[in-house]
């Protein structure tokens, strides 16, 4: 290699950190599960839902709830791949439409192309990994939950409140200070 490197464009980059990501995330699930099997996975899922919760608490903007923040966070991260994602309000919550996506044809991409790939599907590990988060980062009345569907799922967030009812920690109501 000789002479000044060009420099990326936006979608290089984007698709190197994207790469990079995967690779790091999968090396290691590698190891947790080569070192310490299905119960390491779950310990590392635990930490991991810890420390990320607790970061997110000290980003989380003013005046924003704890669950339009997680659910804004998750809705960001599958358009990193770019999943087709929708949100829809709900008088109980929020419900996240992810049609197809994009972390599992990134993933499949990659095995194509000889990538060894630790889970057949990401599907379990990234519903246990953010459920774990949002059990405990949202609310204490919300519930985050998450339904496979073909190559997408669907995510909710949803507070046991009667529609209408102005209940402490509703998804839709912003409540700062938390």
């Amino acid at each position: 290699m000789t002479g000044e490197p060009s420099p990326l464009d936006p979608a290089e980059k984007a698709d190197l950190w994207r790469q990079r990501f995967f690779e790091a995330q999968a090396a290691a699930e590698e190891f947790i599960l080569g070192q310490h099997g299905e119960e390491g996975l779950a310990a590392w899922i635990q930490a991991n839902s810890r420390i990320t919760a607790a970061l997110l608490q000290k980003q989380r903007p003013d005046g924003v709830s704890a669950t339009d923040h997680f659910m804004t966070r998750l809705q960001s991260q599958l358009l990193l791949y770019d999943s087709a994602v929708t949100t829809e309000p709900q008088p109980s919550g929020t419900v996240l439409r992810n049609a197809d996506c994009g972390i599992l044809r990134y993933r499949k991409r990659a095995a194509r192309v000889g990538v060894v790939l630790t889970f057949t599907s990401p599907c379990p590990y990234c519903q246990e990994l953010n459920t774990a988060i949002a059990t405990r980062y949202v609310e204490p009345d919300v519930t985050v939950s998450c339904v496979q569907a073909g190559d997408g799922c669907t995510w909710r967030a949803e507070a046991p409140h009667a529609p209408g009812e102005e209940a402490a920690g509703s998804p839709h109501r912003g409540r700062a200070g938390d």
